[in-house]
């Protein structure tokens, strides 16, 4: 494609655009409906501009042995920024990407085709219902990253999606979620009540603004079986330009008091953003 042309196209459920960013040669800004959703740069794939990418990829660096290849399900695919981002970082992986939107997945395979040899998997389908068909213990990492226009669906909030992804994956495997709230947080507290019935290691990242409640933003849940090195993490989130704060022990356990599981039946979507959260200039 043309470097310095965007592209739009409606696709099943939204409208796409995809923007050249013009300070990095073939790098890609890809909105949804007008919000930011994914960035790529087909020259660097390792470069996360977003910081809540950033915060995945560090979690996804610390993720057994450094460089080891991986078995990994992407549950949401966008401009598949992770994906490509692992295939760099862990040749020989093993990566499906499940995509609810059948237009918006040909729309980035046609513009911003995949590395030959990546070992990516795309799947148009969704993801709950893919999940449930996928084998036990399969999988080393689950990454989901799910926004039925700008919020989590309902089916990706439960007690009973948590025991699917718990099943999905090995036993040192790691669960890694992108999910936004503000204060109160009922929904982010539901979801690691989720998570707690199932994993016994959690992990909350997110920037301290949003944390105290100041603001809505993004913050990205890790749940395992197994410790996690959190002590390296803390220091990789300190270190970006937005550092984030990493919560668990009895920290996270504090932020949790009062909050239970929600089952299938009283799921629901997170919440819609106020104006302006997630938009760009």
């Amino acid at each position: 494609m043309d470097d310095s042309i965007p592209v739009a196209k409606a696709t099943d459920f939204g409208f796409a655009k995809l923007m050249p960013d013009v300070d990095r040669e073939r790098a890609w800004l890809l909105t949804v409906d007008g919000a930011p959703q994914s960035y790529v740069d087909l020259d660097e794939p390792t470069h996360l501009e977003f910081e809540y990418a950033r915060r995945l990829g560090h979690v996804l660096d610390l993720v057994g042995e450094t460089g080891r290849a991986l078995d990994v399900v992407h549950l949401g695919g966008g401009a598949m920024t992770l994906p490509r981002y692992l295939a760099a970082t862990r040749p020989g992986s093993r990566q499906d990407v499940v995509e609810f939107d059948r237009g918006l997945l040909e729309l980035v395979v046609e513009q911003l085709p995949l590395p030959d040899g990546a070992g990516i998997a795309v799947h148009a389908a969704d993801a709950r219902r893919w999940l449930e068909k996928a084998s036990a213990d399969s999988a080393d990492v689950l990454v989901a990253d799910v926004f039925g226009g700008s919020r989590v669906p309902a089916q990706l909030t439960s007690l009973e999606y948590a025991r699917e992804a718990a099943r999905v994956l090995r036993g040192d495997g790691v669960y890694l979620a992108n999910l936004a709230d503000s204060a109160p947080f009922a929904f982010l507290r539901s979801q690691l009540a989720n998570f707690a019935e199932v994993f016994e290691e959690l992990v909350l990242i997110a920037e301290p603004a949003v944390l105290r409640g100041r603001r809505f933003g993004n913050a990205v849940l890790v749940a395992a079986r197994r410790p996690f090195d959190t002590a390296a993490l803390a220091r990789r989130t300190a270190a970006d330009a937005f550092p984030a704060r990493v919560e668990h022990g009895d920290g996270l356990r504090t932020f949790m008091v009062g909050a239970r599981p929600v089952p299938d039946a009283d799921a629901v979507a997170s919440p819609e953003p106020p104006d302006g959260a997630f938009g760009i200039g």
